[in-house]
């Protein structure tokens, strides 16, 4: 007694255990008669555990035995007992077995919820959810669930089912449906009112409802190998730009290097950054050429950069000019995908947005395209130069006018006193002393000083002795 299941990733074979669980079997036989199962989904994939199915909801609260297809207003019928046999357990892989609803309600076949609660008194009633295991010696399952039959053929389809993603809850984001099932050999005879279908019935709106993603429907790329690691790298440089945005290495994530600027490598240590710009001048004006040089011993590192004023000038070098032989060294040149200018422009304007403009004095910045032409004030042709705002460089340079003024008046002020005291001090002496040559004499040697001393003093004596002879006169 042996069922056929097609499903929408290939077909299963089940044997069933009629004599163990004629019940259960009956009601599974007839359910695939009728094509109850065409279109249920696999609603609850637990990986290397089990695999779900029955539930025309796709909810796991679905599901009824055949009885309720019989007749609709008998509420007993919709439920059949649950069948445990002691002999039937859970200890290989691909096992069947009936999923377990509460007593007496069938409110919920969910594995998910019912595990553990079943057994004792209460034992539960089944309806039409039936699930399989992935896995060997589920030991904890035995007594809890009907256990009514065993997969014979198709576990490589299982294994298909078992991989399958999931959500949090389990059910598949790609619908794994039953097609069609085909009844290989029923040993029971139909129920009284039991019709069965000439063909397979068309899906309901409520379980059309259910579909996800469609089990015809291809979620994998169809593009070529090519493309697709293209759009990888893309993707992965995409997220890599936006961490560096986050932790403030770039300052966004969309920023691009210039493409105005070669990057030349494989350089003889000898060749200058001279030599390189008269060889590529001839392709266009060039606004920068450096070879990059070790900090502490100035050795060449072997690579340059190479700025052009206009990108097809840069292009045209990037052609000719890549293996080209100089200085016994074959050349790479290839486009620069370096943003450090950019960066380190950026974090000076930010740095100096936090210092209120101080910053603004130290941006040296070296002309080039990085930017817009309209960003930069500068003038063709400049190297590099100092940028101030027009406010900041007034107010530097007015005040260190004014010092330079009070300076220089109180330098004068100073001059002035100086030159008066020596003046005064020159008609002093000049009224004391009315001859210059005897100034002269009394200054050139202190012999002289002293001669000219005595004989000053000598006429005086005389003087004096002539005024008291013509008194006593």
């Amino acid at each position: 007694m042996s069922v056929l299941i097609e499903t929408s990733v290939g077909d299963i074979v089940i044997d069933l255990y009629t004599k163990e669980a004629p019940t259960t079997c009956l009601n599974f036989l007839k359910l695939c008669k009728v094509k109850y199962y065409n279109f249920c989904c696999f609603h609850n994939v637990q990986r290397d555990f089990m695999i779900q199915t029955g539930d025309p909801t796709a909810t796991g609260q679905g599901g009824e035995s055949i009885y309720s297809l019989l007749d609709n207003s008998s509420s007993s019928q919709r439920y059949l007992p649950a069948e445990i046999h002691p002999k039937l357990k859970h200890r290989e892989k691909g096992t069947v077995s009936m999923a377990i609803a509460g007593a007496k309600t069938g409110a919920n076949q969910d594995l998910n919820r019912t595990v553990g609660g079943g057994g004792g008194s209460d034992t539960g009633v089944i309806g039409s959810q039936f699930f399989i295991t992935m896995a060997d010696h589920l030991d904890y399952l035995d007594g809890r669930y009907t256990v009514f039959g065993k997969v014979a053929e198709g576990m490589e389809v299982l294994e298909k089912i078992n991989g399958a993603y999931t959500d949090s809850s389990f059910r598949p984001f790609k619908d794994i449906r039953i097609k069609h099932t085909i009844v290989l050999d029923d040993p029971f005879p139909d129920p009284k009112g039991l019709q069965v279908p000439d063909e397979s019935p068309l899906p309901t709106q409520a379980m059309l409802d259910t579909v996800r993603i469609g089990d015809d429907e291809e979620i994998e790329s169809l593009l070529p190998p090519e493309e697709e690691e293209r759009i990888r790298r893309q993707k992965e440089a995409q997220a890599r730009a936006l961490t560096l945005e986050m932790v403030g290495d770039l300052p966004f994530a969309e920023i691009k290097p210039p493409e105005n600027v070669l990057f030349v490598a494989q350089l003889n240590p000898a060749t200058r950054s001279e030599d390189l710009e008269l060889i590529f001048s001839r392709f266009g004006l060039i606004l920068s050429c450096e070879v990059i040089r070790d900090k502490k011993t100035g050795d060449s590192l072997c690579y340059a950069f190479i700025e052009f004023e206009k990108e097809e000038e840069c292009s045209e070098a990037y052609f000719k000019m890549n293996k080209v032989l100089i200085d016994d060294r074959r050349i790479h040149v290839d486009f620069s995908q370096s943003v450090s200018k950019l960066h380190k422009d950026w974090m000076v304007k930010k740095i100096g947005a936090k210092k209120d403009g101080v910053a603004a004095d130290l941006n040296l910045e070296q002309r080039s395209r990085y930017r817009d032409d309209n960003s930069s004030g500068r003038k063709q042709g400049s190297g590099y130069d100092y940028v101030f705002e027009e406010s900041s460089r007034s107010s530097r340079k007015e005040p260190r006018r004014d010092d330079r003024d009070r300076d220089s008046r109180d330098n004068h002020r100073d001059k002035d006193r100086d030159s008066g005291r020596r003046h005064e001090s020159s008609s002093h002496r000049s009224r004391r002393d009315p001859s210059p040559r005897r100034r002269r004499s009394r200054s050139a040697s202190p012999r002289r000083r002293s001669e000219g001393g005595d004989r000053d003093r000598d006429r005086s004596r005389h003087y004096d002795r002539d005024r008291k002879g013509s008194n006593y006169r």
